[in-house]
């Protein structure tokens, strides 16, 4: 697919394109976030080069470009690992922004999205840019929830929580992990977690000798999900590091919020929860990734 609307078009990214695309992501997070006054999410040009690259890598993602008379100058990715797809991270050149390009980007992939007929789609957006907040509610995206980026482990590592036991998950973990999910979500996230599996990122809480919860990791590409705040706050004691800037609490759940306060964490960027199509709001206690 080419969309072209003088002098632009967007079209599938290329192993090429990945380090540019790195440079620009950099340079656009770091400039808007400095310009209300809050620390970037990509404060190298090697984080950005990191993030971008394991996406490119994945084969679940798609990656477009925007390209203005042969130079990129911008991109955008879709998580396409489960039937709900996430959009982002989406970068539009410093140069080239107020021009319409993060607009287009956004309605390709949108289009790519309803090629597949998922259930919905959904993102994160950074509240305190009011541009993005604007662009994405005109484009259909309602609004669901508060979400605070918060930073730090709680001061308490490995804290005793009633009933509750924490150890890192196995492949035999999966089908009853993925069971939460889908209580807590309506649908799983499989793939996800036999990634983290794998890896040895993820963990398990259980409660009365049963799953009642899991970690994918802490970090904008992890997620969690569990019975209650409880299990959340066991998962967040095990911890041993967050990667990149923080995790997404929603700020709506006081028993957890509250908990990641009065343990040391700290809130670093605001962040609102957008979604088009399917949204019923999670049962039970949830840490999103980046993109839901």
């Amino acid at each position: 697919m080419t969309l072209v609307a003088e002098g632009l078009s967007i079209r599938r990214g290329s192993a090429h394109d990945v380090d540019i695309c790195s440079s620009i992501f950099h340079q656009a997070f770091s400039m808007v976030n400095s310009q209300h006054g809050f620390p970037s999410e990509v404060p190298t040009l090697e984080d950005g080069k990191h993030l971008l690259h394991l996406l490119f890598l994945d084969q679940n993602f798609q990656f477009l470009v925007a390209e203005m008379d042969g130079r990129v100058i911008g991109s955008v990715f879709l998580d396409e690992r489960t039937e709900i797809i996430g959009i982002g991270p989406i970068s539009v050149g410093p140069d080239a922004q107020f021009g319409g390009i993060g607009r287009m980007l956004m309605i390709a992939a949108l289009d790519k999205a309803r090629q597949r007929s998922s259930m919905g789609i959904r993102l994160m957006q950074a509240s305190f840019n009011v541009q993005s907040l604007s662009l994405y509610a005109k484009l259909g995206f309602a609004v669901q929830e508060p979400m605070a980026v918060m930073a730090g482990l709680p001061i308490e590592p490995r804290a005793i929580i009633p009933d509750r036991r924490v150890r890192v998950a196995v492949p035999a973990d999966l089908a009853a992990a993925n069971n939460i999910c889908r209580k807590v979500y309506g649908f799983d996230r499989s793939i996800e977690l036999k990634a983290a599996i794998e890896r040895k990122d993820a963990l398990v809480v259980e409660h009365k000798d049963r799953i009642a919860g899991y970690a994918s990791g802490f970090g904008y590409l992890a997620h969690a999900v569990c019975e209650s705040a409880l299990e959340m706050q066991a998962l967040l004691s095990h911890a041993d590091r967050i990667d990149g800037t923080g995790i997404f609490i929603p700020t709506r759940n006081r028993e957890l919020f509250h908990w990641c306060l009065e343990n040391g964490m700290r809130v670093i960027i605001p962040y609102t929860h957008m979604t088009i199509g399917s949204y019923i709001p999670p049962n039970g206690a949830y840490i999103p990734s980046v993109h839901f």
